[in-house]
């Protein structure tokens, strides 16, 4: 009896999964994902709005302890306690520096004195400034942490508690867990599982056909299939815009650089040729499975830092008029979606075409940056399949093309700015290696002849 109740229950559960399969691998959407991404939307503004409540009334209850409890706090004529303290003195960050500045001030050495050591010290609060900022915190290493939310997103990535103000956020908040860890993680898993499972097979079979007119359009279906099933396995919801600059023939596509998802989204549009490092694990599963078929390029860690052998493999593959496009991240690391570091200029000297390309992800469905330095592939992985999903926009710009006398690092730089101003990140001029390394000595020594030079015109 349970049997045959459980055998009844799983054929239309089956059809249904099968059919959610077969419309992501067509990249066709009945609206399912869009309506669940505006239930979250909904949620997330009630929990906005709690935590904001909450936070009134917490504020109004310490108020009036303060009243209650601090001497010299008087009634109003309309019976509300006045802030004023009476005959109490604040102690502020203010009262205690000037003070000192005005004693520091009061020991000035003379100017004599001044110019017989030939030194001011205030020649060096400028730097003095610079390195305080620098440690509370600088441009560059807050682009390698996770993006800071305006609002909680429901998920339990915070140190806040927020699901613990109410029993109606509570419960919300645990509806979701569930929703999230039992109903589509397993979901998830399992189209992600076959989505792998399909370029094993398909791109194997392709490898074996004979006809190059048969293998290539194969090829590239089985390529947009399978990034369709593993982004799917996410709940992406991809906004694409500016269609008409989408690549079309040879040269590169470059892009911002916040996820390895990055790939996935990208390819489920278009057909790209990939290059990158070989990786073991989950990404090799995949990287050897799709070169069976397609023209990828994959360097050893060694190959990788030879630039003059990575060119001429780039120029042998864009010199191929049937060859896609090479899907390229010049910064070269992940950034977490807030700006747009250094590209490297390898790409932009090898000539041809630049299609740029912008990609912004909505950091309050989940957070897509992948911190290589904290979290392994299969931890992301898991922290991707545990949120709500993925939601981004991808621009495709005009192409672009070297100017004459224009040098391969400005060209980068130009590509750079105007993937910026579209993905609206700030445009950084660091090296995303920072993460990895210190600055460079070269660096180091520009900030010392400087210093050295502000120090011989005064």
């Amino acid at each position: 009896m349970i049997c045959g109740i459980v055998n009844i229950c799983w054929i239309p559960f089956a059809g249904f999964i099968s059919f959610l399969i077969l419309l992501s691998a067509i990249n066709k959407s009945i609206g399912v994902r869009k309506a669940y991404v505006n239930l979250l939307l909904r949620i997330f503004e009630y929990g906005r709005v709690s935590i904001e409540t909450a936070a009134k009334g917490n504020q109004q209850l310490n108020e009036e302890k303060f009243s209650e409890h601090t001497p010299g706090v008087e009634q109003t004529n309309d019976g509300q306690n006045s802030k004023e303290v009476s005959n109490a003195t604040l102690i502020t960050r203010d009262a205690v520096l000037l003070p000192q500045a005005q004693e520091s001030g009061n020991d000035k050495p003379s100017t004599q004195k001044k110019e017989e050591i030939n030194f001011d010290f205030e020649n060096c609060l400028e730097y003095v400034k610079s390195g305080i900022e620098a440690i509370i915190e600088d441009d560059v290493t807050s682009r390698f942490e996770a993006e800071e939310l305006k609002s909680w997103n429901m998920l339990t990535r915070t140190n806040r508690h927020y699901e613990f103000i109410s029993w109606k956020i509570t419960l919300i908040w645990m509806v979701g867990f569930t929703m999230r860890y039992f109903v589509l993680m397993p979901l998830r898993v399992l189209v992600c599982f076959v989505g792998v499972l399909f370029a094993v097979v398909t791109n194997s079979f392709v490898a074996l056909l004979p006809f190059r007119f048969l293998r290539l359009p194969l090829a590239d279906l089985s390529f947009k299939i399978t990034f369709r099933l593993i982004a799917s396995s996410l709940s992406t919801l991809i906004k694409f815009h500016n269609k008409e600059y989408k690549p079309s023939s040879s040269g590169f596509c470059v892009a911002n650089h916040t996820s390895p998802l990055d790939v996935a989204i990208m390819s489920t549009d278009c057909t790209f040729s990939l290059i990158g490092q070989r990786h073991g694990g989950f990404l090799g599963i995949l990287q050897r499975a799709l070169a069976r078929a397609s023209p990828h390029i994959w360097f050893e860690r060694g190959e990788a830092k030879d630039r003059h052998l990575v060119a001429e493999r780039l120029r042998q593959h864009v010199s191929d008029p049937n060859n896609p496009p090479i899907l390229i991240f010049p910064e070269g690391t992940c950034i977490n979606n807030t700006s747009v570091m250094q590209f490297k200029k390898g790409s932009f000297e090898v000539g041809g075409v630049i299609y740029p390309v912008a990609i912004k992800y909505d950091p309050r469905f989940g957070d897509a940056f992948w911190n290589s330095a904290k979290y392994s592939m299969m931890q992301y992985l898991y922290m991707m399949m545990t949120s709500w999903a993925i939601v981004c926009d991808v621009w495709y710009l005009p192409p672009m093309y070297r100017q004459d006398g224009e040098s391969a690092i400005d060209f980068a730089n130009r590509v750079k700015g105007v993937i910026a101003k579209q993905g609206g990140l700030v445009d950084l001029v660091w090296d995303g290696q920072l993460k990895r390394m210190k600055p460079k000595k070269e660096w180091r020594e520009i900030q010392q002849i400087e210093f050295a030079n502000r120090l011989k015109s005064d």
